[in-house]
This record gives C-alpha cells, sequence and structure tokens, in this order.
C-alpha cells in the first residue's frame, strides 16, 4: 500500500507503540505524532465534549394558555385509555368534568388532561385532550420524548402543574420532568431533546428518581414516561393525541374533543 509506517525513522509519522514483550505484545503506550496518547488502557486525550445538537424554540407557557373552554351543554368527551404495557389505546366516550366553564381533569375517576406542544415553534396553540390510565392523584409529568415528533407531552391535574412541568423542559431545553405542589425535578436532554450529554450510570440514577416521583403521585404504571412517550404516536390506535389535536387510528383522522350526542 505504499503507506509510510512500519519504521521510525526522519521523516515517517511518529505513529507507533510500545509493548512490554514481544510476545504477547500488551500495549503499554500509544504515540501518535511524537504524543503519547494512551497509557496502560487510559486515554491521555482531553475530553472535549461536542456542543449539543438540538432544536427547541418554546417559549415559557402560561398556564392559563393550558385551559379549555366547555361547550354551552356540556355532554361527554373522548378520552384516552392508556394501558399497561401496551402502546395502542382504547377511545373511551366518558362524562366531562366542568369547572367554571372549563373541562378539567377528574382524578376521582383518573382521567387526567393531557397536553401536547410544538417546541419547533416559540408560542404555539397547545393541543389538549384526556387521558385515562396513569393514576396521578396530584402533579404532573412532561417528556420531550414523545414519538415520533418528540414535541413536549405532558399529563397532569392541574394547568398550574402542567405548565411547571413544561416550563422544566423550556428551561433545560428538553428532558423529562415530574412535578407536585412543593417538589420538582427535570431530567435535562440536550441533545436533540431525546439524549443526555452526562455518564450513563448519573442518567440511570436520575430516571430512577424521576420514575419514583411520579409513581408517589399516584401512578402504578411499570413505565409512566414510556407510557407518555406514545400517547402521541398517530399511527398506533386507537386514539392519540398529536400538536394538531385528537387523532383516530381507526378513520385515520382527525376527531374533536367534545361528543355531541
Amino acid at each position: 500500500y505504499k503507506l509510510p509506517v512500519g519504521l521510525l525513522r526522519v521523516g515517517d509519522p511518529a505513529d507507533f507503540i510500545i509493548v512490554d514483550n514481544l510476545k504477547d505484545f500488551n500495549v503499554q503506550q500509544t504515540f501518535i505524532d511524537g504524543v503519547c496518547v494512551a497509557e496502560r488502557g487510559q486515554s491521555l486525550l482531553p475530553f472535549l465534549p461536542p456542543a449539543p445538537i438540538n432544536r427547541f424554540y418554546l417559549q415559557p407557557i402560561t398556564s392559563e394558555s393550558l385551559q379549555i373552554a366547555a361547550s354551552a351543554t356540556p355532554g361527554k368527551i373522548r378520552v384516552i385509555e392508556a394501558m399497561e404495557g401496551q402502546l395502542v389505546t382504547r377511545e373511551l366516550i366518558l362524562p366531562a368534568k366542568v369547572v367554571n366553564g372549563k373541562l378539567v381533569s377528574d382524578t376521582g375517576n383518573d382521567i387526567l388532561k393531557l397536553v401536547v406542544i410544538n417546541r419547533y415553534e416559540p408560542a404555539p396553540i397547545p393541543a389538549i385532550a384526556f387521558v385515562k390510565g396513569f393514576g396521578l392523584k396530584r402533579g404532573a409529568i412532561a417528556s420531550t420524548v414523545a414519538h415520533d415528533c418528540h414535541n413536549i407531552i405532558a399529563a397532569g391535574v392541574s394547568d398550574e402543574d402542567i405548565a411547571r412541568a413544561v416550563n422544566l423542559l423550556v428551561a433545560s431545553q428538553g428532558g423529562i420532568s415530574v412535578v407536585d405542589a412543593t417538589n420538582e425535578r427535570v431530567l435535562p436532554l440536550p441533545v436533540a431533546g431525546l439524549m443526555s450529554d452526562q455518564e450513563g450510570s448519573w442518567v440511570a440514577g436520575e430516571y430512577a428518581l424521576l420514575d419514583r416521583m411520579a409513581k408517589e403521585l399516584g401512578s402504578e404504571l411499570a413505565a409512566p414516561f414510556m407510557t407518555l412517550s406514545f400517547m402521541a404516536l398517530l399511527v398506533i390506535p386507537d386514539l392519540k393525541l398529536s400538536d394538531k389535536g385528537l387523532f383516530s387510528g381507526q378513520s385515520f383522522s382527525f376527531t374533536g374533543l367534545e361528543v355531541t350526542e
């Protein structure tokens, strides 16, 4: 191949290794351009983390932006039923809970407000629906891991808690968050809102804390954040929520929240 390697002589690249013997060839040191870059199995090169690649333009939201007015004669609403260990959901038609003219969560019947917000725009209109099966009695959870568009998705008891959980993700430019009345925690995911730039063991520990906090809020799901991440995946039926609204996997079309009888 006529490569200028194999000898230590003037004019050749000073790239070579030092071994402890000529039988086992256990590498003791590695040199590149005459500089020792590794010794006894450990790199000596400085760690230069690359700048995270991300697209995140959403600005902080208010709880008022998550309010949804009930119709003049509120009756029933479409509700996404999340099921343990399943990517598919069911479409339920259930009575709406209305407070001061607004559709709200009904924790007594395990119905929580579900929100999807386009994170690639600074001030989009939130898409709002309701979900059953998460079991939260207080607080909210949110994530930018939301297949396949990976917008922000959040579920919670009150608009205030949902807004707090979302704004933690806005501040960290992506991640996973949990809030209740007195506590909040976020795992930043600065790489595309999907991955961390920290050590894997640290990320695993932080995720375990978030998972435990979500379950302390009342969720009995084995993996509440995993389940949440698929509530916006429209191609898996039956009913999902995108940033454009509720989508029926049966009719393969968008559908309304309130049901007129």
